[in-house]
């Protein structure tokens, strides 16, 4: 499994998005419950974005994911940044089998 940090930079849409955030914190937190979305919430300055952690296979099943989001659906999001990430110390301890 890898580790992804993903920027999401949103558009200047706010009530579009107020709309459709319901929809997008839900997807949101059901990859959270299985265990894929380790953390995410937008920038604490206040800017329009979010930085989002995955646990993926790969980065093609990454890129499924976000384009599922509400927020992508829609066209809400100006721009995504991928990185891969190596976390070194401290972190997410791996999922328990099914």
């Amino acid at each position: 499994m890898s580790i992804f940090a993903v920027q999401y930079t949103y558009d200047e849409r706010r009530d579009q998005q107020d709309a459709v955030r319901p929809e997008h914190r839900t997807y949101l937190r059901g990859l959270a419950e299985q265990g894929t979305l380790l953390a995410s919430g937008p920038w604490a300055d206040g800017e329009p974005g979010a930085l989002l952690v995955f646990r993926t296979d790969d980065a093609g099943t990454l890129e499924e994911l976000l384009a599922a989001d509400p927020f992508a659906r829609e066209g809400l999001i100006s721009s995504t940044t991928v990185r891969g990430w190596n976390v070194v110390i401290g972190g997410w301890p791996e999922p328990a089998p099914l």
